[in-house]
């Protein structure tokens, strides 16, 4: 079958062609047919047409760029007691961003009005930015994205079954534009898409932070698993925390002894003043033993489950990732540990133990990745031709 213009402009914005010759080689189609497409999409706003290439022979070949500025889309990572929100290009490069913090167990009364008014406030500051394409969302537990809901989210009350779009609706300018809702963890697998995962095709990205969870990218892709529950670490049973009670309800979970809210419960009963992880991790980057000690052994608890996956799944890397991850050193330390007398020798022969690309934006930059790879795909895209009217999509072969 013939590519679309769709397909065409998906060689464009993942650099795999740079020119119609290019579009041409990969693609197969003839001359005429691709410079059809390729007009199409420029006619859209979709693609620019750049300099000729110096030939190598016959004629030369026309540049073809992704138009990043043809639009925007949002990102809002909301997390347990702070939501980051976000505006990016078409290019994934991000424009403006703030962050809202909010009390613990917030519903989405309480969280979303604030967060879509300030991404509206962003955008209204970004002049000329172009039209809203999509929305990317990001919640803890698990989310049925087919629905954009939460499916099971015990820590985050009043979410479960709750209708995120209406929020984002409510804003005339996003009116339009479709939401994207994932999970914290696989957001942040996405994130790593346009950063180790350009070097590795087998990563497991853990996100350390108030909660415990996991990414999984096999084979480039990210694995969300049936309902998209994989990666829930955080709630695996283990030995050390038999009979200590969980936020989730349950008791026994590893995020009892190893999630960033029990490591802050514990120096609250020592009378050591601490409202979030985070001050956690700033206490130990200043040299504080006891805050060392415990980041080190939560990383340690981690990677006693995590070996078990490195030995299922082989990544070529582990990414650590979340508040935790800023004091990397401390709690890579504790993760390397136990991987290592965990896991097989094969499954840890060569392998990396790694800071996420993004540091403390990488919730944001999941969101806007998983929002572009669904408004940017190539039946999206030729969606839009067909509704703009812009020219010949492609969808029949042609010769």
């Amino acid at each position: 079958m013939s590519l679309s213009a769709g397909d065409l402009f998906d060689l464009v914005r993942t650099g795999a062609a740079g020119s119609r010759s290019d579009l041409r080689r990969l693609s197969g189609l003839s001359r005429t047919a691709v410079t059809a497409r390729v007009a199409a999409l420029a006619e859209a706003g979709l693609v620019v047409l750049g300099e000729d290439r110096p030939s190598t022979g016959g004629r030369p070949a026309t540049g073809v760029m992704l138009n990043a500025e043809a639009g925007v889309v949002l990102a809002a990572a909301v997390g347990r007691s702070r939501t980051q929100v976000a505006v990016f290009d078409l290019a994934g490069r991000e424009l403006a961003a703030a962050s809202l913090d909010h009390a613990h167990g917030s519903g989405p009364e309480e969280v979303l009005p604030p967060a879509v008014r300030r991404l509206a406030e962003l955008c209204a500051d970004l002049s000329g930015s172009g039209p809203v394409l999509g929305v990317g969302v990001s919640l803890p537990g698990t989310v049925d994205p087919a629905r954009g809901v939460s499916i099971d989210s015990p820590v985050m009350g009043g979410w479960d079954e709750v209708a995120l779009a209406p929020y984002v609706a409510a804003v005339e300018a996003f009116a339009e534009a479709p939401i994207f809702v994932g999970n914290d963890a696989d957001v942040l697998a996405r994130s790593e898409r346009m950063g180790h995962a350009q070097e590795f095709s087998d990563l497991l990205v853990v996100k350390a932070s108030t909660g415990l969870g996991l990414g999984i990218i096999a084979e480039g892709r990210v694995v969300s698993g049936h309902r998209g529950a994989a990666g829930e670490i955080g709630h695996t049973k283990v030995d050390d925390a038999a009979g200590l009670p969980c936020r989730c309800g349950d008791t026994g979970c590893l995020e009892t002894v190893a999630g960033g809210w029990a490591l802050v419960a514990r120096l609250e009963e020592e009378g050591r003043p601490v409202d979030h992880v985070r001050d956690l991790v700033a206490r130990a980057l200043t040299g504080d033993a006891e805050a060392k000690h415990l980041l080190r052994e939560s990383g340690r608890r981690l990677g006693d489950v995590l070996g078990v996956a490195i030995n299922l799944l082989n990544p070529e890397a582990v990414v650590l990732g979340g508040d935790m991850a800023g004091a990397f050193d401390v709690y890579a330390a504790g993760v390397r540990e136990s991987v290592y007398a965990r896991s097989s020798a094969l499954a840890t022969s060569g392998l990396q133990v790694l800071p996420a690309t993004f540091g403390d934006r990488a919730g944001v930059v999941g969101c806007a990745a998983m929002a572009l790879d669904q408004v940017l795909r190539p039946s999206a895209i030729d969606a839009r031709l067909v509704q703009e009217k812009v020219g010949p999509v492609g969808l029949e072969p042609t010769t």
